[in-house]
């Protein structure tokens, strides 16, 4: 069989020798194009470590232990630090002979302001690893706490998404973190995404990169206990969400432009087989408070990779003015 090459030199051949009248004048043009695609042509899957099962908390401080640390910034928010899951993850890291300092300020529904309060301390401890102890707020809050604190000299809205903020990729390798959720919704413990309230436009925003994926996710059903009725509902409910948006997304093979470098590929891809296995999965298992924990992760990684569309966004707005409402028995 000829060659590529050969074939096309043929077809240029026989469009230079072509009849030139006007019935039949049209010269086609045959070119080899290296150009590169308009679509994307493939995804990746990123997704931290996953541990699930009862008490699996007690493992923390031999994981801390394993990865060598020596200065651990625990995080979580000003309700959680009092209750039964920050009890078991310090009792741990005492029982391992961990070094730790408390954070305990974040604000539940980050915003900007809350955010760079966490930043501060995490720049002053000088921290080598985190544990983030919490729902979605917590472990955003300490995604970005971990991202600015590794780029100290950076602006707060250089990694911020675009419009709102620059969009800047970070080259600089970031500290561990271990998420330990509380509540079974966000997937954040999955994902690299960090997501805020930016007052000055009173609408949420983010941070996206796969560098904010924490390491480990420990996954304890006996964290969910605490959980008020009515909030396990609406959590229920997110995880719905994510794995239905993330399921039904424009397809990977539709985004585009294709990178030009693979770095480049964008946290959320596109809807992909991989994907949709775990969308599926919390579509099916949503009922048991331990399911719906699991449920909540695997949510996460579908949405950390996949992505969601246009509802997600429109909530954004919203979310970012409701500033009274706090759930039924949430204290």
């Amino acid at each position: 069989m000829s060659s590529r090459k050969r074939v096309f030199d043929l077809l240029r051949t026989i469009n230079i020798a072509s009849c030139q009248c006007p019935a039949h004048g049209y010269r086609g043009n045959v070119q080899v194009s290296n150009i590169t695609p308009s679509k994307d042509y493939a995804f990746e899957i990123k997704c931290s470590t996953v541990r699930y099962g009862l008490g699996v908390t007690q493992e923390v401080g031999m994981d801390l232990v394993n990865l060598g640390a020596k200065n651990v910034c625990v995080m979580t928010d000003p309700n959680v630090v009092s209750l039964s899951p920050m009890k078991a993850v310090l009792d741990s890291l005492v029982r391992n002979g961990i070094s730790y300092s408390v954070y305990d300020k974040v604000r539940v529904e980050p915003t900007d302001t809350s955010l760079k309060h966490a930043i501060d301390f995490a720049k002053r401890g000088g921290f080598d690893s985190y544990v983030a102890v919490g729902g979605g707020s917590v472990m955003d809050t300490c995604k970005a706490a971990n991202l600015y604190a590794c780029n100290p000299d950076a602006d707060f809205l250089d990694y911020v998404n675009q419009p709102v903020g620059k969009g800047k990729t970070t080259m600089e390798p970031l500290k561990p973190v271990i998420a330990i959720p509380t509540t079974s919704g966000t997937g954040s413990e999955t994902t690299g995404m960090s997501i805020f309230d930016y007052e000055e436009i009173k609408a949420k925003t983010g941070i996206a990169h796969s560098a904010l994926r924490p390491l480990l996710a420990l996954i304890d059903p006996l964290h969910t206990l605490s959980v008020p009725q009515t909030v396990a509902n609406f959590a229920g409910f997110d995880i719905f969400c994510h794995a239905l948006e993330s399921f039904t997304a424009i397809p990977y093979t539709e985004r585009g432009p294709a990178p030009s470098n693979p770095a480049l590929r964008p946290v959320y891809q596109g809807s992909n087989p991989i994907s949709d296995v775990w969308a599926r999965f919390c579509l099916q298992d949503i009922e048991a408070r331990s399911s719906m924990h699991l449920a909540a992760t695997m949510a996460g990684v579908g949405i950390g990779n996949a992505g969601v569309h246009l509802c997600h966004g429109l909530a954004y707005p919203i979310a970012g003015n409701v500033k009274d409402y706090v759930p039924k028995d949430y204290g």
